[in-house]
């Protein structure tokens, strides 16, 4: 409903967590993700040509692991990486995708999405890599040179070396990924304050979904975002989606 009322949601849950802490309540939350059943996730996936499948928390064993408050907020991107906290939620992009999906195109928004981010209880970052330097984050090469234009996202105002900087300058984390991208699976988890931390050995693209309704993103917008991201860059159209 905030939504409907165009309330800036991030501001809207945060000023209501600032009550109840100050009013004495319960620090205890439960998440609901809305709009798709994981089964129509895997079915939308299906209907692009994907192979896609429900899994359980319980079938993924030691893999899954509690969100660490000192992990970064991390691309999916599956390679192996310069920074060793990897325990955060993975967006495509990292923090890019959050001004993606709110259509925030320039670079005083993007000071404020990584300062929110923080707030919120994570480490901000986006990413390059050995060979294309700061352009080597697939998903703000796509957004930059237009490749979402056909689904309603306009450009952002600033390039890659532009972004970094102004994440940087507002506190956030810059990494760095090495390596040629062979991931084998797209890991979309639905499962509240977990995620699955990267294997530069056994490369997989990890979609933390839940913490997009965190963020108040727009859930069905930014998995199609997702899936269209792996589709451009040639990975693999082969899903499982976690569930609790």
């Amino acid at each position: 409903a905030a939504a409907k009322f165009g309330l800036h949601i991030p501001k809207f849950l945060i000023a209501a967590a600032a009550t109840v802490e100050m009013l004495g309540g319960p620090k205890k939350a439960k998440i609901i993700i809305p709009s798709l059943t994981p089964e129509q996730i895997a079915d939308a996936l299906k209907s692009r040509g994907w192979e896609a499948e429900v899994v359980t928390k319980e079938s993924m064993g030691a893999e899954m692991v509690d969100i660490n408050p000192e992990g970064i907020l991390k691309c999916v991107d599956g390679r192996g990486s310069d920074n060793t906290k990897l325990g955060g939620p993975k967006f495509p992009g990292g923090i890019y995708a959050i001004a993606h999906n709110r259509g925030v195109t320039s670079i005083d928004g993007l000071k404020e999405i990584t300062k929110e981010v923080a707030i919120m209880g994570h480490v901000p970052s986006v990413h390059g890599d050995h060979s294309a330097d700061m352009l080597g984050c697939g998903f703000f090469k796509l957004w930059l040179t237009g490749r979402f234009d056909d689904m309603g996202y306009s450009r952002p105002e600033f390039d890659a070396d532009q972004g970094a900087s102004a994440v940087k300058e507002a506190g956030g984390t810059i990494e760095m990924h090495h390596g040629s991208h062979n991931e084998q699976v797209v890991y979309i988890n639905l499962v509240g304050g977990m995620t699955l931390e990267p294997n530069e050995d056994d490369q997989r693209f990890i979609v933390d979904g839940w913490a997009a309704a965190k963020f108040g993103l727009h859930i069905p917008k930014f998995l199609i975002a997702a899936a269209a991201t792996v589709e451009m860059l040639g990975g693999p159209k082969n899903a499982k989606i976690i569930v609790p």
